[in-house]
């Protein structure tokens, strides 16, 4: 594959180049893809906590939410099993 970057794009690849901490294009490209696609995974981490956010409130409101001393003590049990 081809790729011929704007200068703007072609300016900030050199930058990385020239600081030394990548050798090459493809370095470069590399990690900007990975950082891209790990925004993309925590944008929709965002979007299903917001969903569960949504859906705990609606419980709230009808009053089908939990004791806060129980949701702590169930939370303190998850992270010691996940230890």
């Amino acid at each position: 594959m081809n790729i011929i970057p704007n200068s703007k794009l072609e300016n900030l690849i050199q930058k990385q180049i020239i600081s030394g901490k990548y050798t090459s294009i493809d370095n470069v490209l590399e990690e900007a893809l990975i950082l891209l696609e790990k925004r993309n995974e925590y944008e929709q981490w965002i979007k299903e906590i917001e969903q569960k956010i949504d859906i705990a409130a609606q419980q709230l409101d009808q009053y089908q939410g939990i004791d806060g001393e129980i949701a702590i003590n169930q939370l303190r049990e998850n992270l010691q099993q996940n230890k």
